[in-house]
């Protein structure tokens, strides 16, 4: 099928999108399901290709294995693990795996978690100060991407105390956000599911250190998003302040958890919840929709049609949304964490191109940025908008609109593109004659033929959120399965990891780097110098 499917992209490389359109393409094209919006008709993508990347999927087995993750089967052959982070958004029980009822679990540390949140948030736990004004959430990747996303996110929604977060060991980070905060009523989270990331553990010390300088009992003002309990003790975070969860929850999929005790703090229980039920009912509708309205489904078969069939190798995620700036990093490391694997299940090489690169920014920043290069570059970036019908600010509404028109002509730019002949005509306008006209006319041709596809969600709300984050969750498991590979392990991060802890004591002077290549000895020199 891939051969098939990679032929068709050749063979309607050259086709005009708009060629495509009639009276039923956006229609037949476009997912209308759970109040979302979904339109890829602005695609090369025929019936007939669309029913063989959905024969591909089916090749795959995506329903079955999607099946037997839910169920809590241990799909993560390599790390013998069932990928269950999908619990941590259920509203009950029960979800039996290996005889046992892990939903209990769940909601009693859903339970907890949220308790203390209102504690923090209503001033019944008062730190040493009196009152909990600033939380510093202090992890990094999984730990640190969701929670700081989704309170950018969800501004609108939060009345607790201020929420920071700190992930770079860089110490320029910690002490920036740190300088401007009063130790006696900031609590400290630190979000390490085994206590031993060096990053996070780093940054734990020197806020543990800050805070020693102001308060009698530094401890006293941490709380802890692990499951080492020996560790976090001896750190002398009080067990009450402890929230764990279980090793089939991978860090980039653990904001519906404990990790997401940040954005509870910022926004709420109830509007936490919300974010819970909208991510369990995109859940619902990926276990019960059938292909052709599966939301998941065909955001992930348009992807692997733009990645693997027509070898399209970037892709540009462009919300029309303020407050998703950050929603591009999290869908990078959620895409390319989960699915930048060279090699199958079965060990065998991965055939065909693995996951793009993502990468983005709001509009309509990006449009006085990056998008010349998306409109007249020389390489084909699928785009995927998305914008919402209502903003959170009714007295700026004209301002909303023109937001969503700048995101509708991008899409419909890079579609049309635009003809030698109308921009002789433009350039003709501006007073251009003879062979310099011809030569400005050049500079205002856009060759057009360039896919997206457009989200529309009703307004950014926490259900929405977690229906959107849900949405892509999910897609990301059908693009693996489809490449044969499992998108729940990372061993890529870890060789650098190793090889870190090997030079600290090199830089320091306590190891000689003769056994290191050339490259290193003379970078290590230089800055020892």
């Amino acid at each position: 099928m891939w051969e098939t499917l990679q032929s068709k992209a050749r063979a309607v490389k050259a086709r005009r999108m708009i060629d495509l359109f009639d009276d039923r393409r956006a229609q037949e094209f476009s997912i209308n399901a759970e109040n979302l919006l979904f339109d890829y008709s602005k695609t090369n993508i025929d019936t007939e290709t669309r029913r063989d990347l959905i024969a591909l999927a089916q090749e795959a087995g995506w329903a079955q294995k999607r099946d037997a993750m839910f169920a809590g089967e241990a799909i993560n052959i390599t790390e013998r693990r069932a990928v269950l982070h999908t619990a941590l958004r259920r509203a009950s029980g029960p979800l039996v795996v290996d005889g046992q009822d892990v939903m209990e679990g769940v909601l009693a540390t859903r339970h907890a978690m949220l308790r203390f949140a209102e504690k923090v948030r209503t001033g019944m736990f008062q730190g040493q100060g009196g009152k909990i004004t600033d939380v510093v959430n202090i992890g990094i990747g999984g730990s640190d991407l969701g929670p700081v996303m989704a309170v950018q996110a969800l501004h609108p929604y939060a009345d607790g105390p201020n929420t920071h977060f700190v992930s770079n060991v860089d110490g320029a980070h910690v002490h920036d956000v740190l300088s401007g905060l009063n130790p006696e009523t900031t609590l400290v989270v630190v979000a390490s599911k085994t206590f031993t990331t060096i990053e996070t553990m780093t940054n734990a010390q020197t806020a543990y250190d800050w805070m020693a300088q102001a308060v009698p009992n530094p401890a006293d003002q941490f709380a802890a998003l692990s499951s080492a309990e020996e560790k976090t003790s001896a750190f002398g975070i009080a067990p009450e302040r402890v929230f764990g969860f279980e090793d089939w929850v991978g860090g980039r999929y653990s904001m519906w958890g404990p990790i997401g005790f940040s954005i509870a703090i910022s926004i709420g229980s109830f509007n936490f919840r919300a974010f819970l039920n909208g991510a369990e009912a995109m859940d619902n509708h990926f276990t019960t929709a059938p292909d052709l309205e599966n939301l998941p489904l065909m955001l992930a078969l348009i992807g692997i049609w733009h990645a693997q069939c027509c070898g399209f190798e970037t892709r540009a995620v462009l919300p029309y949304e303020q407050r998703l700036l950050r929603l591009p990093a999290y869908l990078q490391q959620l895409e390319m964490e989960s699915n930048g694997k060279s090699v199958q299940m079965n060990g065998e090489p991965v055939d065909v191109g693995s996951g793009p690169i993502v990468w983005g920014e709001p509009g309509t920043n990006g449009q006085h940025a990056f998008y010349q290069l998306i409109h007249q570059g020389t390489r084909v970036i699928p785009c995927e908008f998305m914008v919402a019908k209502e903003g959170h600010e009714p007295h700026l509404a004209h301002q909303h609109q023109l937001l969503q028109a700048n995101c509708l002509a991008q899409s419909e730019a890079l579609m049309l593109g635009r003809d030698f002949e109308t921009a002789k005509h433009i350039a003709q306008a501006k007073g251009f004659e003879g062979d310099e006209l011809d030569r400005q006319a050049k500079h205002r041709v856009f060759a057009g033929n360039r896919p997206s596809t457009t989200l529309i969600y009703p307004q950014l709300t926490p259900y929405v959120l977690g229906q959107i984050i849900a949405l892509y969750e999910h897609r990301v498991f059908v693009e693996g399965v489809i490449l044969g590979i499992n998108s729940f392990d990372q061993w890529g991060v870890e060789l650098g990891k190793e090889l870190a802890t090997a030079l600290g004591p090199i830089l320091s002077g306590q190891i000689d780097p003769s056994d290191k290549d050339g490259s290193t000895q003379q970078l290590v020199a230089h800055l020892k110098s």
